[in-house]
């Protein structure tokens, strides 16, 4: 929020410096943002007026001008050449006299005004437009002054130039600061300076009209105000002083009506709207929307609304975006004769996120999002109606009595405040004289009992809710620079982590050690990602995206990794190998509400990682190929070692349905690991298939403690047992029956180490049978192994292997 000091110190001005008034709001906790002068330093520059305006007999674009100076021009009035368009007989402008300084230049250097001689004309002076003073942008000619302007005043005076412009960063729960008299009254109880009112003059009604309006929605709007005002000039110029606070403000002057709109929001933080009242047809309904219903709006813009976002509609059509923007059908110009002006609470549930939903922002809805006061809105039409009168009033100007609906306003449940609790909280003794103190000066109404306080909140503030609330108020009213210099007495204890536990970071480092690049993602993600890449028909949706297309929650990281490999391949990347660790979201109905969980959404840590392009950095000892599966799953072992996990084939929706694996530790599935589907490497425009896996984090970081184990005493056997199976028989079939055989412990091993699959007929084996060729590594700790006693123990796997899935022996 911006505004001018001078604007504020109207209503509060307690005796401080600038600097120290920032400090001030600032370590209350309205941090000043920037302070800015509303002009840069110059002087010498006064009020002028050009009293004749010749053509120079020597340019075509020059006008020699005599300027009355006032007391600047003991010789009379002052002869200087302007090249301005608009230099005229009669007007006021900034005159810099000789000897005067301009704004610094580009090179930070003043520039100071001589005599000067421009095409053999002598001129003692130059005229300024606004941009010259720094003033504006505006180059269109010289910076005219309202005829009353005095001439000879300096223009840093009469234009109040010594001046600051304060820019706040307010936090959502500090709604009612966004006015300058709101921050005024935060400034009258942080000083104890006396605080000014708002302008309170009602404004008699003449005429008996009032326009019928009908609430149907107590949770959209809770009260609504408005009164008609007819015979109103519309082409009426802004005041001065009231177009130069709005530009303060960072607000442009529109026309008059919409600066008066503009000018009390901003120094009531009452948002209002007026209504061309010619322009509505019959009266008007304030309800919620119907899907389907179009509406275009003050900014050109047409929407269509629906059943979450209120409008205010006549018997036609709808009119206006409640708390948001009004409707371009009932915008008025500079023929409207006749204005509806109103004022309302509208519920800040009620209008929070629907601007966004609109890509745009106003500070109409900014202010209902964080609540506006309730009990004023029939003030503020007072006020309202009273600028109306004295700028765009004439003989015929009427204005009806005010039409005032309460139909829902917020009930402000009571608040205690404990003064011993807050002493802890804050840190630091406090009495309970203190904490009155503070709420009466804040404005808060309260009832005292002995060591207990309890505070009604007032309509402006929405942010009382909890006995925190009331803590932090006591305290930054007091100062936090009042907080002694203490150390903690509590111990300080460090959390150890359980050995068979690995951190997140730790797992990164793991990660990266296996050469990938960690990438950080939206939680938010398209819908079209859920859908073909998760499989996830029914995604959590968010209420208020911040891209239209980051619509959904992700339930898998997946769709992110695949969205990176897009960006890096646009920029022509030629191996991409990346990972990310985050949560995913899906529902769940067991779920209850925790502190660190919502009922019916399951939060669980994933971590996903994609390759794709060569399966090594490009180098002369290795031949380049392309990542397969069996890379990427070797970096999936190598993140389990020393835990053993089982890949079963198995299908998922982002993978291929012949190159998937599912990914199993001690019979529970942990993820996935596969190539990407072929339908989506097409549809996502990628010239080769990455390879992708997605693991529960839980079971990557839980690893067994280290067993030791001694020296085995005797010395191990080694058998080769050439096995034929059909092809349809797994590796791990194979050796889940060999080492599951009934051998009292004595199998330590079994690998594959040769595959056979013979080209042309071979005896002893059939069409599809291939031959296994595994080792097998025996050891007995109590005695020796026999040769007799090591064949005997081939022969139980070798039956054991031929029971579980029919294998033989090749050439028994």
């Amino acid at each position: 929020m911006q505004f001018p000091e001078s604007w504020l110190r109207e209503y509060c001005n307690p005796d401080l410096t600038t600097a120290q008034l920032a400090e001030l709001l600032t370590m209350s906790g309205m941090e000043v943002e920037e302070l800015r002068p509303v002009a840069p330093p110059f002087h010498g520059i006064v009020v002028g007026e050009i009293l004749t305006a010749e053509q120079h007999p020597d340019a075509d674009r020059l006008r020699v001008c005599t300027v009355n100076a006032g007391e600047h021009s003991k010789d009379g009035p002052l002869q200087i050449v302007c090249g301005a368009p608009n230099a005229r007989v009669g007007i006021k402008i900034p005159l810099a006299t000789v000897g005067a300084e301009l704004p610094p230049g580009e090179d930070g250097k003043p520039f100071k005004i001589g005599k000067g001689k421009l095409r053999g004309v002598e001129s003692f002076g130059m005229l300024c437009s606004a941009r010259e003073l720094k003033l504006a942008e505006d180059h269109g000619g010289l910076l005219e002054l309202p005829a009353d302007a005095p001439v000879g005043q300096d223009i840093r005076q009469y234009l109040n130039l010594d001046d600051t412009l304060f820019t706040l960063k307010l936090t959502p729960n500090l709604g009612h600061c966004l006015s300058v008299h709101g921050v005024a009254r935060e400034v009258a109880a942080l000083t104890g300076a006396p605080l000014k009112a708002l302008p309170a003059v009602p404004v008699m009604p003449t005429l008996d009209a009032t326009l019928p309006v009908r609430v149907e929605a107590s949770d959209l709007c809770g009260r609504f105000s408005g009164r008609i005002v007819r015979g109103i000039d519309t082409r009426a110029r802004t005041p001065a002083w009231m177009v130069d606070r709005l530009a303060r403000c960072g607000q442009r002057s529109v026309s008059a009506l919409v600066d008066i709109s503009n000018y009390v929001m901003f120094e009531t933080g009452q948002p209002t709207h007026i209504f061309d009242l010619d322009k509505i047809h019959g009266g008007l309904t304030v309800r919620w929307g119907r899907a389907g219903e179009p509406l275009k709006l003050l900014n050109g813009n047409t929407i269509t609304v629906d059943e979450q976002v209120g409008v205010i509609a006549d018997e036609r059509e709808v009119e206006s975006l409640a708390g948001i923007m009004g409707g371009d059908a009932t915008s008025v110009g500079d023929e409207t004769r006749n204005v509806y002006v109103e004022a309302a609470f509208w519920w800040p549930d009620a209008v929070a996120g629907r601007s966004r939903r609109y890509n745009f922002s106003t500070d109409a809805g900014h202010r209902y999002e964080r609540g506006v006061d309730p009990a004023c809105t029939v003030e503020r039409i007072e006020r309202i109606t009273a600028l109306i009168l004295e700028i765009c009033g004439g003989e015929q100007t009427a204005c009806g009595p005010v039409d005032d609906q309460v139909v829902h306003l917020p009930a402000r449940q009571p608040v205690a405040l404990r003064v011993e609790r807050a002493a802890k909280v804050i840190g630091m003794p406090v009495t309970q004289a203190q904490c009155a103190t503070v709420l009466g000066r804040l404005g808060l109404p309260f009832d005292e009992a002995p060591g207990l306080l309890t505070v009604t909140p007032p309509s402006w503030r929405f942010d009382l809710a909890i006995e925190e609330d009331l803590i932090e108020e006591v305290i930054r009213v007091i100062g936090f620079d009042q907080l002694p210099l203490t150390a903690p007495v509590a111990p300080v204890t460090a959390r150890v982590r359980p050995e068979a536990q690995r951190g997140g970071y730790a797992l990164r480092r793991a990660v990266a050690a296996l050469d990938y690049q960690e990438t950080i993602n939206f939680s938010f993600v398209e819908e079209r990602w859920e859908s073909e890449l998760a499989g996830n028909t029914a995604p959590i949706r968010l209420l208020n995206p911040i891209a239209a297309p980051l619509s959904v929650m992700r339930s898998s990281l997946l769709g992110s990794l695949v969205q990176v490999l897009r960006h890096n391949l646009t920029r022509r990347a030629p191996r991409v190998r990346v990972f990310e660790l985050g949560r995913v979201f899906r529902r769940e109905a067991s779920v209850q509400t925790s502190e660190q969980t919502v009922a019916g959404i399951d939060q669980p840590l994933r971590l996903a990682g994609l390759a794709w392009g060569a399966a090594e950095a490009q180098q002369w000892g290795i031949k380049e190929r392309a990542v397969d599966f069996y890379d990427v799953k070797a970096d999936v072992e190598a993140l389990l070692a020393p835990r053993i996990a089982r890949f079963v084939a198995a299908e998922h929706p982002a993978m291929h349905p012949g190159r998937c694996a599912r990914v199993e530790l001690d019979g529970v599935a942990i993820g996935h690991i596969g190539e990407l589907h072929p339908r989506w490497r097409q549809a996502y425009e990628l010239p080769s298939a990455p390879v992708l896996f997605e693991l529960d984090v839980a079971a990557l970081t839980s690893r067994p403690v280290p067993v030791h184990f001694p020296v085995p005493r005797q010395q191990a056997v080694t058998r080769d047992l050439a096995l034929i199976v059909s092809e349809s028989t797994t590796h791990d079939a194979i050796l889940e029956a060999l080492m599951s055989a009934q051998t009292g412990g004595i199998v330590r091993s079994a690998r594959l180490f040769d595959v056979y699959r013979p080209t042309t007929p071979v005896a002893g084996m059939a069409e599809g049978e291939r031959s296994l060729a595994i080792r097998v590594e025996l050891l007995d700790e109590a005695e020796a192994l026999t040769d007799a006693r090591s064949d005997e123990i081939v022969q139980i796997l070798i039956a054991a292997a031929q029971s579980a899935t029919g294998a033989r022996l090749r050439g028994a």
